[in-house]
């Protein structure tokens, strides 16, 4: 059992900016890229197919990673896909699961998606799910009969996004682009 009362350390309660010394100072501050902050409340959900949503939080086109929350707006299916990075989720709302595992993630769980794997997402809930997620790479769609529809990667999200904003007067968040 793990002793909490043998920590080797307790971080700082000072409520101020502590100025840490930094060998590379002048470097980082020359080529470090500052943290972004996005406002999810001024990304509007995007309509992804009859019952689902995506609201697009942060584009990454160095990387090919993109970042949103899937709402999938009642029971309902996100179709069968592969995907060609990893993706890493957490459930915020309602529950979901993968037809082809044994687990059903509720608000909180944790989920890890390597390279390679293909799966269908369902929710069972009748409130449906919202799941955050930081995908990289690219996600191949498939329909019914295993015939490839489509690639979305972060071109396609931006795609997405813009076009949705440019349909509906809304103007585009550029912080959302890392």
């Amino acid at each position: 059992m793990f002793d909490t009362s043998d920590t080797k350390f307790t971080p700082s309660s000072a409520y101020e900016i502590v100025k840490i010394p930094e060998t590379y100072a002048n470097i980082i501050e020359r080529y470090g890229v500052e943290g972004k902050y996005v406002n999810a409340q001024e990304s509007p959900w995007v309509p992804f197919g009859v019952n689902a949503a995506i609201r697009h939080l942060a584009f990454d086109v160095r990387n090919n990673i993109a970042s949103n929350i899937l709402w999938i707006k009642s029971g309902g299916v996100i179709g069968t896909h592969k995907h060609r990075g990893t993706i890493v989720m957490v459930c915020m709302e309602g529950s979901a699961r993968y037809l082809e595992y044994d687990w059903v993630a509720g608000p909180g769980d944790f989920i890890w998606e390597t390279p390679g794997l293909c799966h269908t997402l369902v929710s069972d809930d009748p409130n449906g799910v919202k799941l955050f997620g930081w995908l990289q790479g690219p996600i191949e769609f498939y329909d019914e009969n295993a015939n490839f529809l489509e690639t979305v990667d972060v071109w396609w999200y931006i795609n997405h996004y813009e076009t949705y904003c440019r349909d509906h007067d809304i103007p585009i968040n550029k912080q959302m682009y890392l």
